[in-house]
Protein backbone atom coordinates (compact mmCIF):
# COMPACT_ATOMS: atom_id res chain seq x y z
CA UNK A 1 0.00 0.00 0.00
CA UNK A 2 1.54 3.56 -1.04
CA UNK A 3 1.35 6.26 2.06
CA UNK A 4 -1.49 7.80 1.03
CA UNK A 5 -3.59 4.64 0.96
CA UNK A 6 -2.38 3.91 4.63
CA UNK A 7 -3.02 7.47 5.78
CA UNK A 8 -6.90 7.00 4.11
CA UNK A 9 -6.75 3.72 6.37
CA UNK A 10 -5.89 6.13 9.47
CA UNK A 11 -8.08 8.91 8.43
CA UNK A 12 -11.17 6.40 9.01
CA UNK A 13 -9.69 5.30 11.84
CA UNK A 14 -9.64 8.80 13.27
CA UNK A 15 -13.70 9.09 12.15
CA UNK A 16 -14.70 6.98 14.62
CA UNK A 17 -13.60 9.23 18.00
CA UNK A 18 -16.02 11.36 16.86
CA UNK A 19 -19.07 9.07 18.79
CA UNK A 20 -17.04 9.80 21.80
CA UNK A 21 -16.13 12.77 21.70
CA UNK A 22 -12.83 12.84 21.00
CA UNK A 23 -10.09 14.91 18.74
CA UNK A 24 -10.59 12.72 15.51
CA UNK A 25 -7.02 11.15 15.27
CA UNK A 26 -6.45 7.83 14.16
CA UNK A 27 -3.47 5.73 14.00
CA UNK A 28 -2.53 2.63 12.23
CA UNK A 29 0.30 0.44 12.60
CA UNK A 30 1.38 -2.60 9.97
CA UNK A 31 4.22 -5.14 10.24
CA UNK A 32 6.94 -5.76 7.62
CA UNK A 33 4.68 -7.54 5.12
CA UNK A 34 2.45 -4.39 4.87
CA UNK A 35 -0.60 -6.13 6.92
CA UNK A 36 -2.45 -3.64 9.27
CA UNK A 37 -1.52 -5.32 12.88
CA UNK A 38 -3.39 -2.46 14.86
CA UNK A 39 -5.50 0.23 14.98
CA UNK A 40 -6.58 3.39 17.33
CA UNK A 41 -8.02 6.63 17.69
CA UNK A 42 -7.80 8.86 20.63
CA UNK A 43 -10.16 7.70 23.72
CA UNK A 44 -9.12 10.27 26.68
CA UNK A 45 -12.64 11.42 26.46
CA UNK A 46 -13.96 8.11 26.39
CA UNK A 47 -11.98 6.52 29.35
CA UNK A 48 -11.18 9.49 31.29
CA UNK A 49 -7.25 9.01 30.65
CA UNK A 50 -5.03 11.58 29.79
CA UNK A 51 -2.39 8.95 27.82
CA UNK A 52 -5.16 7.25 25.38
CA UNK A 53 -3.86 9.28 22.29
CA UNK A 54 -4.75 7.68 19.06
CA UNK A 55 -0.53 6.36 18.89
CA UNK A 56 -0.68 4.51 22.35
CA UNK A 57 -4.01 3.24 21.81
CA UNK A 58 -2.47 1.69 18.68
CA UNK A 59 0.69 0.72 20.26
CA UNK A 60 -0.67 -1.26 23.22
CA UNK A 61 -2.82 -2.71 20.84
CA UNK A 62 0.08 -4.08 18.62
CA UNK A 63 2.31 -5.21 21.43
CA UNK A 64 -0.54 -7.39 22.60
CA UNK A 65 -1.15 -8.86 19.18
CA UNK A 66 2.26 -9.24 18.70
CA UNK A 67 2.99 -10.86 22.35
CA UNK A 68 5.92 -8.70 22.76
CA UNK A 69 6.73 -4.73 23.35
CA UNK A 70 9.30 -4.71 20.58
CA UNK A 71 7.36 -3.40 17.23
CA UNK A 72 10.72 -3.63 15.03
CA UNK A 73 9.93 -3.80 11.48
CA UNK A 74 6.63 -1.56 12.04
CA UNK A 75 5.48 1.23 10.76
CA UNK A 76 2.84 3.59 12.29
CA UNK A 77 0.55 5.80 10.46
CA UNK A 78 -0.93 9.18 11.79
CA UNK A 79 -3.02 11.79 10.86
CA UNK A 80 -1.55 14.31 13.37
CA UNK A 81 2.20 15.02 14.30
CA UNK A 82 2.90 12.93 17.03
CA UNK A 83 3.34 14.70 20.80
CA UNK A 84 6.02 14.48 22.85
CA UNK A 85 4.60 11.92 25.01
CA UNK A 86 3.66 9.54 21.60
CA UNK A 87 7.27 10.42 20.22
CA UNK A 88 8.45 8.74 23.42
CA UNK A 89 6.23 5.55 23.39
CA UNK A 90 7.34 5.35 19.56
CA UNK A 91 11.09 4.94 20.52
CA UNK A 92 10.11 3.02 23.38
CA UNK A 93 8.34 0.44 21.27
CA UNK A 94 10.89 0.32 18.66
CA UNK A 95 9.13 1.35 15.91
CA UNK A 96 10.80 1.55 12.54
CA UNK A 97 9.14 3.96 10.86
CA UNK A 98 6.49 6.93 11.04
CA UNK A 99 4.39 8.57 8.45
CA UNK A 100 2.14 11.31 9.82
CA UNK A 101 -0.25 13.60 8.27
CA UNK A 102 -1.12 17.02 9.56
CA UNK A 103 1.61 19.01 11.11
CA UNK A 104 0.90 20.20 15.02
CA UNK A 105 2.43 23.61 15.25
CA UNK A 106 1.32 24.09 19.24
CA UNK A 107 2.59 20.26 20.35
CA UNK A 108 4.53 18.53 17.68
CA UNK A 109 7.45 16.95 18.60
CA UNK A 110 8.48 15.25 15.12
CA UNK A 111 9.45 18.30 13.30
CA UNK A 112 7.27 21.47 14.58
CA UNK A 113 8.05 22.36 18.09
CA UNK A 114 10.95 19.13 18.62
CA UNK A 115 11.91 16.53 16.75
CA UNK A 116 12.33 14.08 19.70
CA UNK A 117 12.45 10.87 16.68
CA UNK A 118 15.63 12.60 14.52
CA UNK A 119 17.04 13.84 17.58
CA UNK A 120 21.03 12.76 17.31
CA UNK A 121 21.14 11.85 20.71
CA UNK A 122 18.01 9.72 20.38
CA UNK A 123 18.86 5.82 21.43
CA UNK A 124 16.63 4.74 18.53
CA UNK A 125 16.79 5.85 14.94
CA UNK A 126 13.00 6.33 13.51
CA UNK A 127 12.10 7.13 9.63
CA UNK A 128 9.70 9.71 9.71
CA UNK A 129 7.88 10.38 6.44
CA UNK A 130 5.40 13.65 6.94
CA UNK A 131 2.77 15.86 5.48
CA UNK A 132 0.89 12.84 3.83
CA UNK A 133 -2.37 14.02 2.73
CA UNK A 134 -1.41 16.75 5.04
CA UNK A 135 -4.91 19.04 3.92
CA UNK A 136 -7.19 16.59 4.52
CA UNK A 137 -5.96 15.89 8.05
CA UNK A 138 -5.81 18.74 8.71
CA UNK A 139 -9.31 19.83 7.34
CA UNK A 140 -10.82 16.66 9.68
CA UNK A 141 -9.26 18.51 13.04
CA UNK A 142 -10.28 22.04 11.59
CA UNK A 143 -13.97 20.39 11.41
CA UNK A 144 -14.50 19.17 14.84
CA UNK A 145 -12.24 22.35 17.01
CA UNK A 146 -14.96 24.56 14.68
CA UNK A 147 -17.64 22.24 15.56
CA UNK A 148 -16.82 22.56 18.97
CA UNK A 149 -16.85 26.45 19.49
CA UNK A 150 -20.06 26.24 18.02
CA UNK A 151 -21.48 24.58 21.16
CA UNK A 152 -19.76 27.02 23.63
Amino acid sequence: MSDEELMRAAIAVAQEALASGDVPVGAVIINKAGEIVATGHNERELHHDPTAHAEIVAIRRASEKNNQWRLEDHTLIVTLEPCAMCAGAIAQSRISTVIFGAWDEKAGAVGSVWDLLRDPRSLFKVEVRAGVLAAECAAILKDFIQGVRKKD
